[in-house]
């Protein structure tokens, strides 16, 4: 298709379309052309993508267009469909894209916590890197567990802080050494309180006061600290797309990945403010952690695979994230 040609002979069309778009009131006429222009323009976009994808062209009659079909039908308002295709397709579309990630960072945390808490249990001068004998004492015996006062103003706390450290990891993450940092001295700081705690013989206190929010709160960071390492990955190897325009599209998905959290940390939160704290049985305690964090993977392997398969990635639609230039490949 001769694209100049295509241009000269509709750009009267495309110009009347502008013109009626900008009409601050239009008559009944001049509605019936709004409503006439607007299918025939769309036709031609359809026709230029097929079989000449200008970029140029292509930007220019999507915004036309979706300046006409603002005025055709009004500012769009987000309906409650909306808010529940976010919530089973995109969310959990960009958290599945990310799970080896996820798994992989959970792995490295694990171990370097484990490692710290075994340097600060059997290394005397670990150990007293964590404070004097009276600190060290006082914290086991009292302030450790004192901390987790049940109560709606602490949940909110903490899950303003955790989904700010989560933010922040996907935010950064295209530096490649935030979120690194984050997750490691996180390891480094449980690890170590761990193993002080192993030291004085209370790491049953330490596991049952940890376990029931702290499953799904510390998946939540590992999500955020996989998130911004995948992002700074794609800044290194975009693969076939252009660096930039693979930034932008796998940077909206993972703040679809942090939206997402604001609501898990939010349940953590919940979890520790009213469950940790309480007056339930461990045993209680911790199999409502283990049930939260069982949702959150169902959750996100079963409703995150079926809108992967169907070709979802977590980003914005192509009518909202806009068009771009073909890529070989």
């Amino acid at each position: 298709m001769d694209l100049d040609a295509f241009s000269a002979v509709h750009s009267d069309e495309w110009s009347r379309l502008a013109e009626l778009t900008k009409k601050r009131s239009l008559d009944g006429a001049e509605a019936d052309e709004l409503v006439r222009l607007y299918q025939s323009v769309a036709t031609h976009l359809s026709t230029i993508r097929s079989s000449a994808p200008d970029p140029v062209l292509i930007t220019r009659l999507s915004d036309l267009l979706g300046r006409a079909r603002g005025r055709l039908a009004g500012a769009h308002e987000p309906a409650w469909r909306d808010v529940t295709r976010f919530a089973t397709v995109s969310v959990p579309a960009a958290l599945y894209r990310i799970r080896w990630w996820t798994v992989t960072v959970t792995a490295l945390f694990l171990l370097v916590a484990v490692v710290a808490g075994w340097w600060v249990a059997t290394t005397p001068d670990a150990l007293a890197s964590m404070g004097t004998p009276s600190e060290r004492e006082a914290y086991v015996n009292e302030a450790f567990a004192s901390y987790y006062d049940p109560g709606a103003d602490f949940a909110t706390v903490v899950w303003t802080n955790n989904a700010w450290i989560a933010a922040q990891c996907i935010a950064l993450g295209i530096s490649g050494v935030f979120p690194a940092y984050v997750l490691f001295s996180n390891a480094v700081a449980v690890g170590s309180t761990g193993g002080m705690m192993a030291y004085y013989g209370e790491l049953d206190t330490f596991l049952t006061l940890i376990a029931p929010h702290g499953l799904l709160e510390l998946t939540a960071i590992f999500v955020a600290g996989a998130a911004g390492l995948r992002l700074f990955w794609t800044m290194v190897d975009p693969g076939p797309r252009p660096r930039l325009r693979a930034l932008a599209e796998e940077g909206r998905a993972l703040f679809t990945v942090a939206v997402g959290l604001v609501v898990i940390l939010g349940v953590s939160g919940l979890i520790e403010g009213f469950v940790t704290g309480s007056g339930m049985a461990w045993w209680l305690k911790i199999v409502i952690g283990a049930i939260a964090l069982a949702a959150f993977w169902v959750y996100t392997i079963v409703l995150g695979r079926r809108a992967v398969l169907a070709g979802e990635t977590g980003d914005l639609s192509a009518d909202l994230a806009g068009d771009v230039a073909p890529v070989a490949g």
